[in-house]
């Protein structure tokens, strides 16, 4: 029922050709909702960062907006450099899919209001994400991607796949800064 609900929210998940890879996507989001203070119909409503004020966009439209734009990128990017870039469409969209999938452990409803719990201070979403990931055994191109696409990735080296899911995650994140 899980499984039919997170498919249900997330149909980019059934574009991962490498069933074994999408069971292991599916598996780490039913993990993070079976282990967060949000149900599933939540990521439908809250706003998907606690950072801009008023924000009406939701999660999981934030979410798919930011998988859906690392898609068509890849797809041009492809279509246009031919056999000069490689870039695997499973690993993105698995790695676009979860990028913030520990962000249901960052969080904690206190006096009715969704909040940053105090580990997800200490701890934030690329971490948990990772974390959630590994614990899944997914493969390490994967929880690069999750690792790398915000902030803390800045210093480190990002794969072609990582850099493509850093930018349509932002591009989908920065004009609702104000």
């Amino acid at each position: 029922m899980m499984k039919a609900k997170v498919l249900e929210i997330w149909p980019e998940i059934n574009w991962i050709q490498n069933s074994d890879l999408r069971e292991k996507v599916i598996s780490c989001w039913i993990y993070a909702i079976e282990n967060s203070p949000l149900t599933i119909e939540d990521l439908l409503t809250v706003p998907f960062s606690l950072l801009i004020k008023d924000c009406k966009i939701s999660f999981i439209t934030h979410k798919r907006t930011a998988v859906q734009l690392s898609v068509e990128m890849a797809k041009i990017m492809k279509n246009n450099f031919g056999d000069e870039i490689k870039i695997d469409m499973d690993t993105l969209i698995a790695g676009a899919v979860l990028i913030d999938v520990g962000k249901l452990l960052e969080y904690e409803i206190k006096d009715g209001k969704l909040k940053t719990s105090e580990a997800g201070k200490l701890v934030r979403h690329p971490f948990s994400g990772l974390a959630i990931a590994d614990r899944f055994n997914l493969p390490a191109e994967v929880q690069h991607i999750i690792a790398a696409h915000s902030k803390e990735g800045d210093l480190g080296k990002r794969t072609v796949e990582a850099i493509i899911v850093h930018h349509a995650d932002f591009v989908s994140f920065d004009p609702f800064k104000g």
